[in-house]
């Protein structure tokens, strides 16, 4: 009985540790919610009416925000200068893929992709189960990423997504596939989340492989429309980890396909939505 009363006790001790090493949720406080929303109220507003936010007011908010937590006030202020460094700012470096065999923009562009740095690879809803257009032209991008730095790893991102998508492909594998296969990219090097159904959980999942890769560098590959969305939620989820845990991720660039004038278009606007998301029901970060 005193060998299965220390087993019992045993087992209770690792299944404890095992649930603290997941990971923990991060998110706002609820009391601290309306600080946010009303941040992202004017930088809505700015987008909208194409009028410049008042910079004190934005100060003021994100000092509010410090009184009551350091975390926040950090995840905060990095979405603010994210707005006016990239999202907001005209002079910001957007590259582009034209179906060249390599990504000659981002050799050009004197940008430091050496060490462990990682192209991110977004995913686009699957039809049938299979890739669309949208998706091949956003792995095509990657092809030509993992020509031009061949020491770079692939992520590809997403789940199962799609109508009639009866068994269950995932985003991710399919990419996987397509760069291996069709693509000749080494399949050593490309990693997967087949789980994230969102641009946030995207960023939420990716990190978790970047932490246990130990990888620091990011470049984001996706369509025109989407990059600097997707770059608000990453730059944020980063803020996140930094805060948190300490570790580090800076996004290098980024490296869009060109989607056709009648395809998809949506502004910052949802990127901040998303935001609001992730505020509000947190992601899920590794201690």
């Amino acid at each position: 009985m005193k060998r299965m009363k220390a087993i019992i006790a045993v087992t209770l001790v690792l299944v404890l540790l095992c649930g603290t090493a997941i990971g923990e949720t991060w998110k706002a406080a609820e009391e601290d919610l309306p600080l946010f929303e009303s941040l992202f109220e004017k930088l809505e507003t700015e987008e909208r009416e194409k009028i410049k936010a008042d910079p004190e007011e934005l100060d003021y908010i994100l000092e509010m925000i410090h009184l009551k937590s350091a975390e926040e006030y950090q995840v905060g202020r990095a979405i603010v200068e994210h707005w006016y460094g990239s999202v907001r700012n005209a002079n910001y470096r957007r590259f582009a893929y034209r179906g060249e065999e390599k990504a000659v923009p981002l050799e050009r562009s004197g940008l430091d992709f050496s060490g462990k740095h990682a192209f991110v690879v977004l995913g686009y809803q699957l039809q049938d189960g299979e890739m669309t257009e949208e998706l091949i032209g956003r792995c095509e991008a990657a092809a030509a990423a993992a020509r031009s730095f061949p020491e770079s790893t692939l992520i590809c991102t997403g789940g199962a997504t799609g109508p009639n998508n009866w068994e269950n492909h995932t985003e991710a594998d399919k990419m996987k596939m397509f760069l291996a296969r069709d693509r000749h990219i080494d399949a050593d090097r490309i990693l997967t989340d087949p789980a994230a159904m969102t641009t946030l959980e995207n960023a939420e999942k990716v990190f978790q492989v970047l932490k246990k890769e130990d990888i620091h560098k990011i470049t984001l590959i996706t369509s025109d429309y989407h990059q600097m969305w997707a770059q608000m939620l990453f730059n944020a989820v980063a803020a996140i980890w930094k805060a948190r845990t300490g570790f580090e991720v800076t996004i290098v660039g980024n490296y869009s396909s060109i989607v056709r004038p009648d395809g998809v278009r949506r502004n910052s606007s949802a990127g901040l939505g998303q935001l609001r998301t992730m505020l509000r029901e947190g992601i899920e970060v590794e201690p």
